[in-house]
């Protein structure tokens, strides 16, 4: 996969292409045949741990399409408030609707670029930030017990 960029990203620019998906190859068709996955890895990350890999995995599993993208959108929408990015090429339910996996990708890399490993999880990212002495580039939502 991608690593993670050593230089710090802009703020308010992605820092990948909305149909960069075959950048990673083999991540591409694990999100073409597991989208779910994906999204729930995601989720996990830029909801701070308010929603767990699991809960999203499924909630995407089971939505009729056009649900799945508004529930998509959220996790989007709550990433480009985090990072200040403009919402393109268009708005976040469409990109989901017409291209989810272009959406879902690009997220991913994203995270990836800017210092979060969707793979780890949210816990594993706190721990990851903690030994490395960095300030996570994603503040916690809630507390787990």
């Amino acid at each position: 996969m991608a690593s993670y960029n050593s230089q710090a990203p802009d703020e308010g620019r992605w820092t990948t292409g909305f149909h960069d998906c075959c950048e990673d190859r083999n991540f591409c068709l694990k999100t073409c045949f597991c989208p779910w996955t994906t999204m729930g890895e995601i989720a996990e990350i830029v909801s701070g741990g308010a929603t767990t890999k699991q809960e999203a995995c499924c909630r995407y599993s089971i939505l009729p399409s056009g649900w799945r993208a508004m529930y998509a959108a959220k996790f989007r929408r709550q990433l480009r408030e985090t990072f200040k990015l403009p919402e393109e090429p268009h708005g976040d339910c469409l990109v989901h609707d017409c291209c989810c996996i272009c959406a879902l990708t690009q997220e991913y890399r994203e995270l990836k670029n800017r210092g979060a490993d969707p793979s780890l999880g949210w816990q594993g990212n706190v721990e990851k930030w903690s030994r490395e002495g960095i300030k996570p580039p994603i503040t916690t939502r809630m507390t787990r017990c």
